[in-house]
């Protein structure tokens, strides 16, 4: 396992991955970034939570649109999918985690 230091939101992760797989892992951290960034910039809502939950709501109807030829994420093999949805998980997993320590 190595160690990935990522950002969301401004704010510093540091991520365990398989060695080989920290390029994808940076790639969907950068990539959440940006869909979480767009939502906080564009909206109202308010709390890394909800926004978490709405980038992750909108990254899955990406996925499922892979069913289509026509979605973003068409061209990909289903294991390429897969482990982009996995770093995705365990992206949300870091940032949703000092957000439960609140309660």
């Amino acid at each position: 396992m190595i160690q990935v230091d990522v950002s969301i939101m401004g704010q510093g992760y540091k991520l365990s991955c398989k060695e080989g797989e920290d390029r994808a892992l940076r790639e969907a951290a950068a990539y959440l970034d940006a869909k979480m960034c767009a939502i906080r910039d564009s909206s109202k809502v308010k709390g890394t939570d909800r926004i978490a939950v709405m980038a992750a709501l909108g990254m899955t109807t990406e996925l499922l649109a892979t069913k289509s030829s026509e979605g973003p994420l068409s061209g990909m093999s289903l294991s390429e999918v897969n482990q982009k949805m996995q770093a995705m998980h365990d992206v949300l997993d870091q940032a949703l985690t000092p957000q439960e320590k609140l309660f």
